[in-house]
This record gives C-alpha cells, structure tokens and sequence, in this order.
C-alpha cells in the first residue's frame, strides 16, 4: 500500500506500525451548523480509506472522528440565536451522525466531544508551559512558536520565512504574534471551565492532540483532513504534541484537495455552498459518493449539477446490470458451460487490478475504472452467451458487488427486507402466470400494472417471466 505523505511530500510505503492494527484519526465537524458539501469529502473519502483497509487488506482500524462542541464558531451562533451554546451542540452532533448514515459511513470507532476532555486538555497545557514552551499572558496561555525549531514542518512555512513577509494580525498580550492560543479567558456569557490561569476554554488547536492521544496510543498511524487544515491547525497540533512528548506525532498525514464552485472555494461565509443533506435528499446516497471517489482525493473537485448528473447516470447503467442479471438469474440452476467458466476464470484479474489502483495512493478513479471495465465486459458476455453460459454472470455480478463495497457504491438492499420482497413477488408472477394460461388476462394485467406502480416491471421472455425493481 502505498500512500502521499504531506509530511514527507512523498509516496511511501504504508502498513501498520503495530501489528495488524491502523490508527486513524480524521478531524471532525464544529457542530455549529449543518455540514455542507465541501465539509463531507474528508468524511466520506476517509471513511472509504478505513473500509478498503478493512475488507481488502484485513487490518483492523481504529478510527477516531471528533466533535467540536465549543469554538468560537459557536460561541458567535449562540448569540445570533439566543439559544445556550449546548444545545445547538447537541442539534447539529445529532444531525452530523443522522447524515452519516445516509452518507453510508460506517459509525467511527470513537467520536470524543471536546467538552468531554478538557481537564485532559488543561494538563497538556500545563506540560507545556513547565517546558517553557507555552507561556501565560492576562489569563490566556499561548505557545511560544520560536520555542521549538521544527515549527512549520508539515507545511513547509518555516518561521523566519513567515516573519520576512507575513502580515499576522499583532496582540499585546503575545510575545510573537505567530503564538497560537492554547486557553482563552472567558468572557461574560460564554461557557467556562476552571484552569490555573483562571476560569476559559481551551483553544481548537489542543482538542485534537488530546484526542488523538487518549484513544489511539500506540497507534499513531494515520491523521487526516481537508488541506485547508494543513496550516494552522495541523501544523499546531503536532507542535503541541512533540513539544510535550518529544516523539513523532503521527507517522502519515494525509489530506484531501478542496470542493470549489465555479472554481472558488466553497464555504459558508462566502454564500457559495449547499448542504450536504440537500444534496442527498436531490441525488441519492450511491450518486452523491460516485462524484466524490470518482475524482482523486488529492485534488481539488468542482461542484456542479452536470457532475452530479454524470455521476447518476454512471451509477445507474451499473446497477441496471446488477438488477437484469438478478432478474434473469434469480430461479436459474445448474452450471455454466466451457465458454462460461472461462468468463468466470477471467474476473480474477480485474481484481487483481482493482487493488493494484487502490494501494496507488487510494486511488479510486482507477478502481472504478476497473469496475466500469468489468461492466462493459460483462454486458457484452451476457448479450453473446448461451442460456446455460450466462449463469456465469452470477460470479460477475458478486465481483461488482464485491469491488464496490469500499466504495460504497452498487450494494444490495438489506438482505431481510429483500428476500421476503422477493418471495412475493414471485408468487404474485406465479399467480400471474396461472390466471394467463385459464385466459383471465383482465386479472392477470392487472397484477402486471399494480407491480408496474410500485416501480417493478415485468418481461416476458422465452426462459419465463423476469421481474427488475428500481432502484
């Protein structure tokens, strides 16, 4: 598995650093509104990473997603609002979570909330200013940037680079303004907890190195994000963390390229955004992830409708496939003859394939690819093929399946539901069936056309009826 390592600036060789264990940590959402489609791409992305590592390289991932439920995003919400900082803290985790699971993102192994641990916090803060890396000032405690040499080494802006040219807002409380916040004082309203310096809140910047070391010690492996995160935040982090621990903090950082519309970056202050519920709700879940993973994580991505539309209709020709082989094979026994075992001794290699794409830095353009190949291939077998052969297409359409669970894409429905679905129908077509051969065509039509509203069509072939569902 090879991954891009923006603190290295290199591909490099990825496995776990303990045993057959990966540690993941990707930042989550500050619940202070609902997610917009640019906020989505790490979650979904990420969470396609942990399910490929899972199911096609068989370790176990411990993934941690945190909860940003105080910043000062919130802060300013609770005011415009008039209502306590909690409970839209509580609206928007809840509808972050109710999002995942339409997103189909499997739940994280852990979700910490910062209000959680910030006595964890505040003894992070502590070490660091014992080592004189951090420093008190009018009850707010910053880090001393110049305290520590490697600073700037994820993002490659090196401190005397910054000073020759930045233009950093000054403060007279700091001793440099390129200090970051570690405690900030509280003011009158605000929600507050008690520290030596008095009573505040701790800064975004600490909340994810106290994270990331409480529930994945030892397995300091992966830690991601957007790239907008790459400095400050990131960069912040692993200050903190080395400064107090004298050890790497992560070994790989991995980071997605930004959403934009009409080619600038989408965000919330700049009006250009839609929400990500909105999306789902327009396009479906299987749509909405074939327009993320269809374009690699790294780059950046552009919304638009016709993009959105493309990916519906790629999705849809795949599982139109899906559904005919289904339909056709459904009550079919017996075995595929020699031209349909030498189709199904060829799909091996485009799994072969598949893998090889994804352990290129996660590459899911080229795993789709590979799939939309075996699509085309398995259209043409099944339009050239014997009656007998074409139960081949069996294997075929469990490769498909197979290849685009990581991806979240071209799933069947849940089992139960399905088959007892299934079982009705069928005996609807047998009785369909019965009422044609006695010449009650009125009754018989009309089951047809009661299925037809219901989104499932009916074809008469010369193998017997075959039923397909929309999806």
């Amino acid at each position: 598995m090879q991954l891009y390592n923006t603190l290295t600036r290199q591909t490099e060789t990825f496995s776990p650093s303990d045993g057959n264990t990966v540690g993941m940590y990707v930042c989550g959402p500050t619940v202070y509104d609902h997610l917009h489609i640019g906020n989505v791409r790490p979650v979904i992305v990420f969470g396609t990473l942990r399910r490929y590592f899972e199911l096609f390289k068989g370790w176990e991932v411990v993934h941690v997603q945190n909860v940003t439920d105080i910043d000062d995003k919130l802060i300013q919400r609770s005011i415009e609002t008039d209502t306590p900082v909690a409970d839209i803290a509580r609206t928007y985790t809840e509808a972050f979570f109710s999002l995942l699971k339409d997103l189909g993102v499997a739940p994280s192994t852990h979700n910490p909330r910062a209000t959680d641990h910030v006595d964890d916090m505040i003894s992070l803060i502590e070490t660091l200013v014992e080592k004189g890396y951090a420093y008190e000032s009018d009850h707010d405690v910053y880090f001393q940037v110049s305290a520590l040499p490697e600073y700037g080494k994820l993002s490659g802006r090196r401190l005397s680079e910054q000073e020759a040219g930045a233009r950093v807002a000054e403060s007279e409380k700091k001793r440099s303004p390129f200090d970051f916040t570690l405690w900030k004082a509280s003011k009158p309203g605000e929600p507050t907890w008690p520290s030596p310096w008095g009573e505040g809140r701790p800064g975004w910047h600490t909340e994810c190195v106290v994270l990331a070391r409480r529930y994945l010690a030892g397995h300091m492996d992966i830690h991601a994000g957007g790239n907008d995160l790459v400095f400050p935040h990131h960069e912040n982090e692993i200050a903190q963390a080395e400064a107090a621990g004298g050890e790497p903090f992560f070994r790989f950082w991995m980071h997605n390229g930004m959403l934009s519309f009409a080619g600038e970056k989408m965000s919330k202050s700049l009006g250009n955004f839609a929400y990500a519920y909105e999306i789902l709700e327009k396009y479906g879940r299987e749509t909405v992830r074939y327009f993320y993973l269809s374009r690699h994580y790294r780059k950046p991505l552009d919304y638009s409708e016709d993009a959105f539309h493309a990916a519906g209709a790629a999705v849809e020709r795949v599982r139109s496939l899906l559904n005919d082989v289904d339909a056709e094979l459904r009550s079919a026994t017996g075995a595929p003859g020699e031209a349909g075992q030498a189709f199904i001794a060829s799909l091996g290699a485009y799994r072969d394939r598949y893998v090889e794409a994804m352990d290129d830095d996660f590459n899911t353009v080229g795993g789709i690819g590979v799939i939309q190949e075996l699509v085309n291939e398995t259209n043409r077998f099944r339009h050239e093929a014997s009656a007998q052969d074409r139960l081949a297409l069996r294997d075929a359409a469990v490769l498909i399946r197979s290849l685009g669970e990581p991806l979240g894409l071209f799933q069947s429905e849940d089992a139960t539901g399905a088959t007892q679905e299934a079982a009705l129908i069928e005996l609807l077509i047998k009785l369909r069936k019965d009422l044609r051969s006695k010449k009650e065509f009125e009754l018989s039509d009309a089951i047809r056309d009661r299925l037809a509203s219901l989104g499932i069509t009916l074809k008469d072939t010369a193998q017997g009826t075959i039923w397909t569902q929309q999806p």
